[in-house]
């Protein structure tokens, strides 16, 4: 019983071997991301099965919005983790407890904000976007139900993110599983059981991300030897709050720049018919599953450098920095190697098209090698995160996303324009991506070199 109390306890990374502490705490966490992946693609899987193609693609189209609209929360939630994990590996528990109770409280106030503008700019952005008509409504749809249950989903990703910056990743991966495990069956009971098709799947997202928030928020109300968890510490003081927005906005305004990125190559994508749609998000969902092991990498590493800045350890950063990226490198060097040769029966679970899963396997092979690259970018970047340098993944971001990815995209789709292609070739938006992956791990490695010898 002692011991798995002790799982479930708050880990010290400033003690012990670097690579050992990194893997216990990635390894729950990395099973949490799957899980968390597990709730967009049930939804995919579930449509393309019950619905059609159609609705796989529409289902997919919405993600650029989401994206874009929830970008304000990223900023709130980098902070608060990075601010976590220093305070408590400076073992200040005023700071720790207030930095907690700040954050609660900005969420409050970025969920009401989303769940306003969300539902009003949903139709404006997918017409602008030139979603076909035969999936507008269904986005829509999607969409607005998403974004007035938007608290559950802020609320579980604070939560949990406070709960990994006190080294605890392994609750939030049993919460986690406990609603992805809700979320399919309600996604089932919902599409094939009353026929609610889209708006099924958007509902039981959002009740399952409900239930996950308030089990976090159960058992943060009882870490009362680490922190106090109470009214008076959720007082948004300036203090916390300026501090909390300056360390996240930069990774806020790098998610608003994925996200832009993404709205301005899904307009591009969508030029191309329901079929390439459709294909977009078959390989967007398995990408999401291989990119996994680069993020969680990249969160254990800003915990990770975190405590040990906060206790004045910089030279096992160092030590921990280097077995880190080994280890993100290695893992995702693995999961390529499993996509290139098991990736068609991946790509079968979403449709039984056998063309739609040709082509999205054709798209996945161009994306493959990109992961190992996006393993030392986020690696990296995680590091400079928790030493509290959130501005320079910021301007990398900015340079391989909007400086390099759209305009390649598109200038390859112009470039190969023809009579049995008149947008373009569509394979111009992953050829885009691999470049910008490519470019990013590049000069990630050689800024942190210089500024972390």
């Amino acid at each position: 019983m002692t011991k798995l109390m002790k799982l479930f306890a708050p880990r010290d990374m400033t003690e012990g071997a670097p690579w050992k502490r990194i893997v216990e705490f990635a390894v729950p966490m990395l099973i949490g991301n799957v899980a968390q992946q597990l709730y967009n693609t049930a939804d995919s899987i579930v449509v393309g099965k019950y619905v059609g193609d159609n609705a796989l693609a529409a289902v997919g189209s919405a993600f650029p919005i989401l994206n874009l609209l929830l970008v304000l929360f990223v900023g709130i939630a980098t902070g608060a983790g990075i601010m976590v994990s220093q305070y408590f590996g400076a073992k200040d528990r005023e700071k720790l407890s207030r930095t907690i109770g700040v954050s609660i409280t900005l969420t409050a106030v970025a969920s009401i904000i989303i769940m306003i503008i969300g539902p009003l700019a949903t139709r404006p952005m997918l017409e602008l976007l030139n979603t076909p008509e035969s999936i507008i409504g269904w986005c829509e749809e999607y969409l607005i139900i998403f974004f007035v249950g938007v608290a559950g989903f802020f609320y579980y990703n604070i939560l949990s993110g406070v709960l990994r910056g006190l080294g605890d990743s392994l609750s939030a991966l049993v919460f986690l599983l406990i609603s992805t495990a809700l979320n399919v069956g309600l996604d089932i009971w919902f599409v094939a059981g009353f026929n609610m098709g889209v708006a099924g799947v958007a509902l039981a997202t959002v009740l399952a991300q409900g239930i996950s928030s308030v089990l976090c928020a159960i058992k943060l109300m009882r870490m009362k030897d680490i922190f106090d968890f109470n009214l008076k510490m959720m007082k948004p003081e300036k203090e916390y709050s300026v501090k909390l927005l300056k360390l996240g906005m930069p990774s806020g305004l790098t998610q608003a720049i994925f996200s832009l990125a993404m709205v301005a190559v899904q307009s591009l994508t969508n030029s191309f018919g329901e079929m390439v749609i459709a294909c977009n998000v078959i390989v967007m969902r398995v990408d999401g599953f291989a990119m996994m092991p680069n993020f969680t990498f990249g969160s254990a590493m800003t915990t990770y450098a975190g405590q040990n800045i906060g206790a004045g350890l910089m030279d096992r950063v160092k030590k921990g920095t280097r077995d880190g990226v080994k280890i993100a490198v290695g893992v995702s060097a693995a999961i390529t190697v499993i996509i290139l040769l098991f990736g068609r029966y991946l790509m079968s679970i979403f449709t039984d098209t056998a063309e739609l899963v040709d082509l999205s396997m054709h798209m996945m092979r161009i994306l493959a090698v990109g992961y190992i690259a996006m393993a030392v970018t986020q690696s990296l970047a995680g590091v400079m995160r928790g030493l509290g340098d959130t501005m320079t993944p910021m301007w990398i971001s900015l340079i391989t996303t909007i400086v390099l990815r759209v305009p390649v995209a598109y200038g390859i789709a112009y470039f190969t324009r023809s009579e049995a292609y008149p947008t373009g070739r569509p394979e111009s938006t992953f050829i885009s991506l691999l470049v910008a992956w490519t470019f990013g791990a590049i000069i990630t490695a050689i800024f942190f070199k210089k500024k972390y010898k």
